[in-house]
């Protein structure tokens, strides 16, 4: 059995927030220099982009801030309610799909990304139908200030 913390990010398609908080944790462990005490992966909850690689400017914009992702989209499974730690969801509707699909007893905590916003934002911005790459930015930036403050929370030991 396997001491690492388990994370799995989930938006509804797993083609632009989920990745783009995925490889933020990715870089965030890295830097932390506690990468191998990590499993993280994303998820969506349809499975539009199963096997596909994030839109072209959800990549652009973690090649700008130098994250490697090199994964493909794939959909929740009920295994993953009892595999993973913590289970973010990126808006509100995705926390109640999440819920209605989690088996009774799960041990994975479902949580929404934004509530560890220092800034309050609470749901991470959705730029899959922008006109440009200025919502993705938007949707990096709060992937970086909530994750920074989940794992203060988390090594405060208030998660």
């Amino acid at each position: 059995m396997s001491d690492k913390k388990k994370v799995l990010f989930v938006c509804l398609g797993n083609s632009c927030r989920s990745p783009i908080a995925e490889g933020v944790f990715q870089k965030t462990v890295e830097k932390m220099g506690a990468r191998d005490e990590w499993e993280i992966d994303s998820a969506g909850i349809a499975d539009w982009n199963v096997g596909r690689t994030p839109t072209t400017r959800a990549t652009n914009t973690m090649k700008k801030h130098d994250i490697k992702y090199h994964n493909v989209g794939r959909q929740i499974v009920t295994e993953d309610f009892n595999h993973y730690d913590y289970i973010f969801g990126m808006d509100d509707m995705n926390i109640k799909d999440l819920h209605e699909l989690a088996p009774p007893g799960s041990r994975a905590r479902i949580l929404l990304l934004g509530d560890f916003d220092p800034d309050g934002e609470r749901i991470i911005r959705d730029p899959y139908f922008d006109g440009n790459d200025l919502g993705f930015e938007k949707c990096y930036q709060q992937a970086v200030r909530s994750i920074k403050g989940f794992l203060e929370q988390l090594a405060n030991g208030s998660v």
